[in-house]
């Protein structure tokens, strides 16, 4: 059996590096013969037992860990995972769950689906599985709960101490790309755009239609927290708006295939309706392609916060065993000749990090219309509001979960029965950053990152003793820093724990409906259009 693994490895091994034969073969070759003897000498004379799968898998992670995070290899269920998300629907309990080593986590269970049917709410930690218990379980636990449409599964979860179960039959699960739209007043038709899966265009175009038949005149998308998708998605969206035959996107390769221009292809629906687009620092990839390509055409005022700057594309390539190697093939541009790529993972510092392109380095581009816009970072919108962005301390307590956590712990303190009373006040705030101190939520900045490792220098040269009360005074004015620094981001902090507490009592749907009359992005897209001199002025029409 192990001979047959090591052949298979090998085999593997091969696929990988022989898709790539350039004019250096023998090096490649080369290479292929040190790391197959290694391979072979290893699982026979190793003093313990040793796992061939489990050791080529390590040996395919190393290879892939000094590239970019997006070049990564799937295995059955991951190429299986990727093709569900893609084609929108799937067969489950209708949540989104975050698996840990012990527990699944419930993030949000869907309106109507079979978690929330059976009372599931957010916050609630399922323990057990049928008879599976989580802890005992050495495997993705998150499988469990897939299965056939129709079967029915218990589960055993933890609510605010309390051990409860219930059971529920699995079944189909429609994954919208546009979750919610509506017209709203004065003849804004507004479309939330959340994913790029192979409904997205089908969808989206449906929706302008039936906000057009309504009255419509002007339209706001909402790509806000779009991590991104289907390339060939992003590029139909672009068309809804602008003719056919224009530039989107430009992908360039060291490989002569992979460069591309990708143009739109169909008929639009409308080329001449005011348009904003939002996006935040969770607008990636397919997003930003969406964004920059109507902000280079002059087609649509961005509003909100500067995108995550991914601009780089990805493609699977089938390997043996139905796996897969998913590869960054190339770079892409705007219309403009931007690349909006925040880091490069080709040029890393000391600590072997990634580094940011310095905001001074940005290249000028000009728009179809002579407007300067920059490179690098992602898309910087033509209106900006604080609410949009994310900033270190955010990020850390989105990471930490602690607004998840503050807003599970809301929703049991709290009554609500309309979300128009909903009113996240400073008492309430004040009420969260006792929350952070009782859970003992703690960030490192890079600050402290440095002087850490300046201290650690200290104890090499032996001169620690003498400036550690000054390293610790120091500590202590970066504490408080900090603290003034979660005050100082009040209103994005305060915009996102509205949001989640909102979903706890009235799903998305009930949020969105809040949003659009309360949600300082949205309430800038709306006065951009209701503006028509200031649309204008700002797209230099």
């Amino acid at each position: 059996m192990k001979k047959k693994l090591l052949f298979s490895a090998l085999a593997g091994i091969i696929f990988f590096t022989t898709v790539s034969f350039k004019n250096d073969f023998f090096e490649i070759a080369k290479q292929i013969e040190i790391f197959t003897t290694m391979y072979k000498e290893l699982n026979m004379n190793y003093v313990d037992e040793v796992t061939p799968a489990t050791l080529m898998d390590k040996a395919i992670k190393g290879m892939l860990e000094d590239l970019d995070p997006y070049t990564v290899y799937w295995n059955e269920q991951e190429v299986e995972d990727a093709r569900i998300r893609n084609s929108g629907t799937y067969t489950g309990i209708g949540a989104s769950v975050k698996t840990l080593k012990d527990k699944i986590i419930i993030m949000e269970p869907f309106k109507g689906y079979p978690a929330d049917e059976a009372g599931l709410k957010a916050g609630d930690e399922i323990i057990k599985v049928g008879n599976t218990t989580l802890a005992d379980f050495d495997d993705d636990a998150g499988e469990l709960l897939k299965g056939a449409a129709g079967s029915s599964v218990s589960l055993t979860y933890n609510r605010q101490g309390k051990t409860q179960t219930t059971t529920l039959n699995r079944r189909k699960v429609d994954v919208k790309a546009v979750p919610y739209y509506k017209l709203l007043d004065d003849n804004i038709g507004y479309i939330v755009l959340q994913k790029f899966n192979r409904k997205t265009t089908l969808e989206t175009k449906a929706a302008l239609l039936d906000l057009k038949e309504q009255g419509a005149n002007k339209i706001i998308l909402d790509l806000r927290g779009n991590p991104g998708g289907l390339l060939n998605e992003a590029i139909s969206i672009v068309n809804l708006f602008v003719p056919k035959g224009e530039v989107i996107t430009t992908t360039k390769s060291s490989i002569e295939k992979y460069n591309k221009v990708y143009k739109t292809k169909n008929e639009p629906v409308d080329t001449e309706i005011p348009l904003v687009v939002l996006v935040n620092g969770r607008s990636a990839s397919a997003s930003e392609i969406v964004s920059g390509g109507l902000q280079d055409l002059d087609r649509a005022v961005v509003v909100g916060a500067r995108s995550f700057g991914k601009g780089l594309v990805q493609r699977p390539k089938k390997l043996t065993y139905g796996t897969q190697l998913k590869v960054t093939i190339s770079r892409y541009y705007t219309p403009s000749g931007r690349c909006i790529q925040a880091l490069d993972y080709w040029n890393r510092d000391e600590n072997g990090d990634p580094v940011r392109v310095d905001a001074k380095e940005y290249n000028k581009y000009t728009t179809k219309g002579g407007r300067t816009v920059y490179d690098g970072g992602g898309i910087l919108p033509d209106i900006e509001v604080e609410t949009a962005v994310f900033s270190p301390i955010t990020t850390a307590l989105l990471k930490d979960q602690a607004i998840f956590d503050y807003a599970t712990e809301y929703h049991y303190n709290n009554q609500m029965a309309d979300w128009k009373g909903f009113e996240f006040k400073d008492s309430d705030f004040r009420n969260f950053l006792d929350f952070l101190k009782r859970k003992g939520f703690s960030y490192e900045t890079e600050t402290e990152k440095e002087f850490a490792e300046a201290l650690r220098s200290a104890e090499d040269e032996d001169i620690a003793k003498e400036i550690s009360g000054d390293y610790e005074a120091l500590m202590q004015s970066i504490d408080a820093a900090k603290e003034k620094k979660l005050v100082a981001k009040k209103a994005e902090i305060k915009s996102l724990l509205s949001d989640e507490i909102l979903k706890r009592y009235f799903y998305k749907e009930g949020l969105y409906d809040y949003q659009v009359v309360n949600n300082p992005e949205i309430l800038a897209g709306i006065d951009v259009l209701t503006n028509e001199n200031k649309y204008k002025k700002i797209l230099k029409k």
